[in-house]
C-alpha cells in the first residue's frame, strides 16, 4: 500500500529532524544531516503524478505537477547546489511544512483506503494547509531570495555569449522569474485547497465555471 509507505518516509525525516534539533539544539547543519533521505523521498514522488494521471489517487494531476516540480526544484538546484543558503531559517521552515503536510496527507489516503478515516485526520487534511501553504511558499521565496547574491557571484547554471551553442541563459534572472511565477499560480492552488475543503467538510457542490 504505497500511502502507507511515504507516510512511514516522510514520518522518519520528521523524527530525524527533530532527533537533530533536540541533540544539537541548532538548526544550523539539520538539512546537511537530513538531505539524502529528503532527495530521495522527494524525487520519489514523481511516481505520485503518475497515479494521479492513472487514477490511484484522486487529486489534480496539474496541481501534483506543480508541487512535485517546484519542490524537486527547490532541492536539487537551490538548497542542493547552493550550499551557502543550507543553515537559512527559510530552508527549515519550508522542510518542516513539508514534512508535516506530507505526513497529513498521507495518512489521510492511508486511512482512506481502509475505509476507517478518523474525523481528526480529515480535519487536518483540509485545514492544516491554510497556515501551511502561505508558510511553505514563504520558505521556498525566502530561500530563493537568498540564494541570489551566491548565483550573481558565481554565475553558476549561466550560460554566456558567446558559445558555440549561440544562446545564453542567465540562472539568475531566471530565479528571479521563478519567484514572480508564485503570484499568479499559489492563488489558483491555494484557491483550489479551499473548494476541495468546502466540498468535503461542509458539502457544498462546487461548479467550476468556464472562462
Amino acid at each position: 500500500m504505497y500511502p502507507f509507505s511515504f507516510f512511514c518516509r516522510w514520518l522518519v525525516l520528521g523524527i530525524a529532524m527533530v532527533r537533530f534539533y533536540i541533540q544539537k539544539g541548532t538548526h544550523r547543519g539539520l538539512f546537511r544531516s537530513v538531505q539524502k533521505t529528503l532527495k530521495f523521498f522527494q524525487t520519489f514522488a514523481l511516481l505520485e503524478v503518475v497515479h494521479c494521471a492513472v487514477g490511484i489517487v484522486r487529486t489534480s494531476v496539474l496541481v501534483t505537477g506543480v508541487q512535485v516540480s517546484s519542490r524537486i526544484f527547490m532541492v536539487w538546484f537551490i538548497a542542493h547546489s547552493i550550499k551557502q543558503i543550507q543553515n537559512e531559517e527559510s530552508v527549515i521552515l519550508f522542510l518542516v511544512v513539508w514534512t508535516v503536510t506530507e505526513i497529513t496527507r498521507y495518512s489521510f489516503y492511508t486511512f482512506n483506503l481502509l475505509n476507517h478515516l478518523p474525523y481528526f485526520i480529515k480535519w487536518a487534511r483540509y485545514n492544516f494547509f491554510i497556515i501551511l501553504y502561505p508558510a511553505g511558499v514563504a520558505g521556498e521565496l525566502l530561500t530563493i531570495y537568498a540564494a541570489l547574491p551566491y548565483v550573481k557571484k558565481t554565475g553558476m547554471f549561466s550560460l554566456r555569449l558567446p558559445n558555440k551553442y549561440n544562446v545564453s541563459f542567465d540562472y539568475y534572472y531566471f530565479l528571479i522569474i521563478v519567484m514572480f511565477s508564485y503570484v499568479p499560480l499559489f492563488p489558483q492552488l491555494y484557491f483550489h485547497m479551499l473548494r476541495q475543503r468546502r466540498r468535503v467538510l461542509h458539502g457544498e457542490v462546487i461548479v467550476e465555471k468556464d472562462d
